[in-house]
């Protein structure tokens, strides 16, 4: 079932989401309104909404999750990009296995050092015409009106990993393979 996955991910209660550092396991605000809520039901809210999701993470994220059913619970919860200081080895590879796009902040930088709070907006420029290992414009748009711009590292690493991403993940890839 579906909704028992989504309703799953992200739902351990060691978690820690900086949105609520008051709080531990699956919880989060919803913006801009601030909403306390769960990360499911924000997921739905988001999707209702038509806003695809970042994640913000630090260093190895999917330590400890690296099932693809973590990955699949991701992109069911409408997340279309990962953007952390660095990926555990499989997990990074199940998100573009299920069309999330994983990125890694560059020179040092983390959401942390960016100030990034969670209400900001993101843009990708370069995302069209994407190469493995290739750097995007990163533009972050803070609530505040101002704009920081950095650049971050595609981690799809192989030719084989880009054409399941611009599939839209593996299973759709496999599918159109069958259908010529």
């Amino acid at each position: 079932n579906h909704e028992v996955m989504m309703r799953g991910t992200f739902a351990n209660i060691r978690l820690q989401n900086a949105m609520r550092p008051e709080t531990q396991g699956g919880v989060t605000k919803i913006m801009p309104q601030g909403t306390d809520t769960t990360i499911y039901e924000a997921g739905m809210h988001y999707q209702t909404q038509g806003t695809p999701l970042v994640i913000l993470a630090g260093k190895e994220y999917g330590t400890g999750s690296s099932r693809d059913w973590a990955a699949k619970g991701t992109r069911l919860l409408g997340v279309k990009a990962v953007i952390a200081e660095s990926f555990e080895r499989i997990h990074r590879s199940n998100l573009i296995g299920m069309g999330v796009l994983a990125l890694e902040f560059t020179g040092g930088e983390s959401w942390k050092s960016l100030s990034l709070r969670g209400d900001e907006t993101f843009d990708l420029a370069g995302i069209q015409a994407l190469k493995p290992r290739a750097k995007v414009t990163l533009t972050i748009r803070r609530a505040d009106g101002t704009t920081t711009t950095t650049q971050v590292l595609t981690r799809i690493d192989m030719d084989e990993e880009m054409a399941y991403f611009n599939n839209d993940g593996i299973l759709s890839y496999v599918l159109r393979q069958l259908a010529v």
